[in-house]
């Protein structure tokens, strides 16, 4: 039986008649193509992740074809992506959707498209640090801001917003989160982040904008903390260039991360 994913962070979700992903019991994920070039990107760059060598590999969800499916707006059938449902598995999951690069848009783009994202950008924190929270959410203590709190964050801001998502207090409303987390969490998102930004100092085979890196863990269980890339309906091919614009982002990122892990011993 397919179901609205219940922890989803950022992107369109499959409510009050939107067209959104849907899942599964069996670890499916169903992420419905739009409908113009973007979806035909993303679906042309899930069926050619086998260029991708490992251990890179190892950073994209799994990809299971494609599947028409009853539309989640009501429409009728639709083609869906099949892909890995990555929360699959996980009881009260802290999930953290994070955009990368200061720029999301690529010259080949629609002219209303890039003045669309530029006015984003402009107003988060892309330009300035080279990423910004798309979302966040702790099914723990429900902490969840909303997406224009998010968009309007300074760096302080963000710093914040990371180490609330390590925090056993995140709920509170409070400038001093106690980070009970981080060191484990933000330990292998460090080692993982660094994983994947020695990838990209090398790879030149893609361009990604409006991309994300997904972070997972389980403050009540056992799973393990993930790390992954998701969103490729924007992907280009790099023309054996270096992707600076999300290498500049991730390594800004991992910069973040890495402060809140040096705090802890100070």
């Amino acid at each position: 039986m397919l179901k609205v994913p219940e922890h989803q962070v950022a992107g369109h979700k499959a409510r009050n008649g939107v067209l959104g992903p849907l899942i599964d019991d069996s670890g499916k994920f169903y992420k419905p193509l739009q409908n113009n070039t973007r979806g035909s990107t993303e679906q042309s760059f899930y069926t050619s992740l086998c260029d991708i060598p490992q251990p890179a590999r190892s950073f994209f969800p799994a990809f299971h074809g494609t599947r028409v499916l009853d539309a989640s707006d009501g429409s009728g059938p639709h083609p869906h992506l099949v892909l890995e449902d990555l929360l699959s598995g996980y009881a009260k999951p802290s999930v953290m959707d994070v955009k990368i690069g200061s720029r999301t848009w690529h010259l080949g783009e629609s002219e209303d498209y890039i003045n669309k994202c530029l006015e984003k950008d402009r107003h988060s924190s892309s330009i300035p640090l080279g990423f910004r929270i798309s979302g966040v959410k702790d099914s723990v203590s429900h902490w969840e801001p909303t997406r224009k709190f998010l968009q309007c964050l300074s760096a302080e801001g963000v710093a914040l917003v990371l180490k609330k998502f390590v925090s056993s207090n995140a709920d509170v409303d409070a400038s001093d989160p106690d980070c009970a987390f981080a060191k484990e969490v933000f330990g292998n998102v460090l080692e993982r982040l660094v994983e994947l930004k020695e990838w990209f100092e090398d790879q030149t085979l893609y361009h990604f904008y409006s991309c994300s890196v997904l972070v997972v863990y389980d403050k009540k269980g056992k799973g393990k903390v993930l790390v992954k890339l998701i969103d490729f309906a924007h992907v280009v091919a790099a023309n054996a260039t270096i992707d600076h614009n999300f290498l500049g982002g991730l390594c800004s990122f991992i910069k973040f991360v890495k402060d809140i892990l040096a705090s802890l011993h100070q």
